[in-house]
């Protein structure tokens, strides 16, 4: 009797194996590949060598060896911070890193967090309560969609980039009176590579008293004149700036940027910065040095649109049909999970490498393949990828 108890599997072990069935059952079942070596637009992954279309490298900086050098030189100090920022974690590197961003950015102040999610998580539940409003895209990401929900505030979510949309929310929660009203935003899309509105939700922020913070993750490094991002190429100066190190700058990590008292309003109440063992300096040293070649490198930047263009180009000549963004986020949406998975192991045999993404990432229905251009892409590359795709888009 005994023995039976014990074999029998508890609730929760019952549970999730059925869940993880009805995962697979769906084609939603996702699995971890691994990487040998730099991670490059050249990659090794479960031991088979590819071509590598679904990164965020956008300026090819994460395998750049100056990278690698100047978190070694932080490295001969020591590997970890040892404590939160506010205890005894905030080292010489991590204030180097805030003081160059802010320069760069031409913000009175940075504040670092060890990852994106951590920063909006941060700024919304440290800023926001029962009292205060959110009106936010539908598209956001997951960390500005949670830390919303977890703030308290009243949450209104609009249809993705509608103007009409937010300005209508702004009217509804005015006339209710919250304390803080917040327009939150990606800058940048990350499944879909389109920008938000921003010059006209900053209008509708003036107008109705709210605050604009913007989230500039795939943007930062990428676009404006001087690689400031979204915000620089919109001539938008939001309250809130975000953005992170994980992607064009090579490293990781993630800041806020605004002025001196949002930054030491975080500093005392964030929760995700005051309760969190700040990121090791060597990290925060190779972020720095990724700062410094987005701003001195421009030619990294107009060697990536190139790449975009040749993309691009060559889609619209083969009849693939790609969605309408002018970054370096180019989905080819594929409708069904099982389809994109197909066409992605396809091209996974050939060398290529591209995710399939799929629900609850995006949409139902709107499964698709994420292809991304970085600088690291030799034209080459580009048109054989672009050769595979429209071949098995051919053959199904």
């Amino acid at each position: 009797m005994a023995d039976d108890a014990r074999a029998a599997p508890t609730p929760l072990a019952a549970r999730l194996a059925a869940e993880l069935q009805r995962i697979r059952d769906a084609d939603l079942y996702r699995t971890r590949r691994v990487i040998d070596g730099g991670h490059g637009a050249q990659i090794r992954v479960n031991g088979r060598d590819c071509v590598n279309f679904c990164s965020n490298d956008y300026l090819g900086l994460a395998a750049d060896p100056r990278l690698a050098e100047a978190a070694r030189a932080a490295l001969a100090q020591g590997t970890g911070s040892g404590a939160s920022a506010l205890i005894s974690g905030y080292n010489r590197e991590h204030q180097r890193l805030e003081e160059t961003l802010a320069e760069f950015l031409g913000v009175p102040r940075v504040l670092l967090f060890s990852t994106g999610w951590a920063a909006n998580l941060g700024v919304l539940r440290g800023l926001l309560g029962r009292d205060d409003a959110i009106v936010a895209d539908e598209l956001n990401h997951a960390s500005l969609i949670d830390g919303g929900r977890l703030s308290g505030a009243r949450y209104e979510r609009v249809a993705h980039a509608s103007v009409a949309g937010f300005d209508a929310a702004l009217e509804r929660i005015t006339n209710h009176e919250s304390r803080i009203t917040l327009i939150v935003s990606d800058a940048v899309f990350s499944m879909d590579g389109d920008l938000a509105p921003l010059p006209e939700l900053a209008t509708l922020a003036a107008q109705r008293g709210a605050a604009l913070m913007v989230d500039d993750a795939h943007g930062f490094g990428v676009l404006g004149a001087r690689g400031r991002g979204t915000c620089e190429a919109l001539a938008v100066r939001p309250d809130i700036h975000v953005g992170t190190f994980g992607k064009a700058a090579g490293a990781a990590g993630a800041f806020v940027a605004g002025d001196d008292d949002l930054i030491e309003y975080l500093v005392q109440r964030a929760r995700s910065f005051v309760f969190s063992t700040a990121q090791p300096p060597a990290v925060a040293a190779a972020a720095r040095r990724g700062v410094e070649l987005i701003r001195d490198e421009p030619e990294r930047r107009t060697q990536l649109f190139a790449n975009i263009r040749r993309f691009r180009d060559g889609a619209a000549a083969l009849g693939i049909p790609l969605a309408d963004s002018q970054t370096p986020i180019q989905p080819l949406v594929l409708g069904d999970a099982a389809h994109a998975l197909a066409v992605s192991q396809a091209l996974f045999d050939q060398g290529f490498w591209v995710a399939a993404i799929r629900p609850p990432t995006v949409p139902r229905g709107t499964s698709r393949l994420r292809i991304t251009l970085t600088t690291a892409h030799r034209p080459g590359q580009i048109d054989a990828l672009l050769d595979a795709l429209a071949a098995g888009l051919r053959s199904r």
